[in-house]
């Protein structure tokens, strides 16, 4: 690392630090009681079904994971490819991806039915399956970020930097493919099966992580005082513009793709005109896709500092709506079990299948944000993750690392 970067001391338990952290705490509260109630009644008392077996649990999972994936490409900008601007970022981008990873992991767990079971799947592998595949990917993720992290902080293995950098970076792209591939290798599913998801979600991933990453930075600036300078935030702005551009271009492909291949039609008629197209056009593309990419190259009259963060929550709104409509969209069309042939039964075979989302599935899904938010709180105060551009104000002090 070349630049010398002074971080912020977070003083614990003053009173902004403890609302924080009692909020987040209710959160994870709820959320846990939102899995006893689930698990002790039995998922009959959610939105999901026989068919519709992803519910809102695991929109705001697949979200999460993914957004942790994107959120470390400020570090590895920074690192691999030298841009030495982002590397006062790095330390808080790997924080915040292992939050991220953690919080989404934490609600797949808790929404398997049997959380207990989760050694098996730990220690028993199908390597013909995505699955098995992904808990390796995220098991890694851990631990290479995690080094990743310490030859930022510990100069006595500074010489490990560049290549744990490199690791992370090519680590966390696999990652994403994997994470893509899940619903790529999905061949029975109309809606998925499709070797551009891989891209897809890399898109996607870049354009969350780093909305999510600019959100976090602005929240703890005005709660530290310590805010990022207009320029930082504009040279990330432009970056999410980039990335909401890119996210939008890959959907096309992915839906144009489909279109051509006439088999799949009708479930490109039910996405696109059907219950769940305001959510992709008024969601996805308009809020999530065009809005971000005209605020941050637009030349709104805004500061940039308020420009970001829009662009920021709009993109974050937008890709809830992704991943909501890909989820959930895509479980709703009936299987295709017998091509050319009429299918019904019991069962719901052959016809389209309804969801609607509970409380307590998405108390679920927030308590995974929740959790993310204590790991990343835990870390700020423990380390010094937050880089300090100005003199620090009464709530924070400089300490040189």
């Amino acid at each position: 690392m070349t630049m010398r970067t002074d971080y912020l001391d977070i003083k614990p338990y003053t009173k902004g630090w403890l609302t924080l952290v009692a909020g987040l705490g209710v959160m994870v509260a709820v959320a846990l009681f939102a899995v006893h109630h689930m698990e002790s009644q039995g998922h009959w008392v959610t939105g999901m079904s026989n068919q519709v077996v992803w519910g809102m649990p695991h929109v705001f999972a697949i979200f999460l994971i993914v957004a942790a994936s994107g959120a470390l490409n400020i570090a590895s900008i920074g690192s691999v490819f030298g841009r030495e601007p982002y590397q006062p970022f790095a330390r808080l981008s790997g924080l915040l991806a292992m939050a991220l990873l953690a919080g989404g992991l934490a609600v797949l767990v808790l929404d398997l039915g049997r959380p207990d079971r989760l050694f098996v799947a730990m220690t028993h592998f199908n390597f013909k399956s995505i699955f098995a595949w992904n808990v390796i990917l995220y098991s890694g993720f851990f631990a290479v970020v995690g080094f990743y992290l310490w030859t930022m902080m510990d100069w006595r293995v500074e010489r490990f930097y560049k290549p744990a950098a490199l690791l992370a970076f090519l680590w966390r792209l696999i990652l994403t493919t994997g994470t893509g591939c899940i619903f790529g290798f999905l061949m029975a599913r109309e809606a998925y099966g499709a070797a551009v998801m891989a891209p897809l979600f890399i898109a996607m991933s870049f354009a969350y992580g780093l909305a999510v990453f600019i959100l976090v930075l602005a929240a703890a600036g005005r709660m530290t005082g310590q805010a990022p300078t207009e320029e930082s935030l504009g040279r990330l702005l432009r970056l999410l513009g980039l990335f909401a551009a890119a996210n939008l271009y890959f959907v096309a492909i992915h839906h144009l793709t489909q279109l051509y291949a006439a088999e799949r039609g009708g479930v490109e008629a039910f996405i696109l005109s059907g219950p769940y197209s305001p959510l992709f056009w008024i969601g996805q593309v308009a809020l999530g896709g065009v809005a971000p990419l005209l605020i941050a190259f637009g030349g709104c009259a805004h500061q940039r500092r308020r420009r970001a963060v829009m662009a920021s929550a709009l993109t974050i709104l937008g890709g809830l709506s992704q991943v909501y409509v890909l989820v959930i969209g895509g479980q709703a069309w009936p299987l295709n079990l017998f091509p050319g042939m009429d299918v019904s039964s019991a069962f719901g075979d052959g016809s389209l299948h309804a969801y609607a989302p509970t409380l307590a599935e998405t108390a679920l899904g927030l308590g995974g944000v929740a959790i993310a938010g204590l790991i990343l709180v835990a870390g700020a105060t423990a380390f010094g993750i937050l880089p300090a551009p100005a003199p620090l104000p009464e709530l924070a002090t400089k300490c040189d690392t």
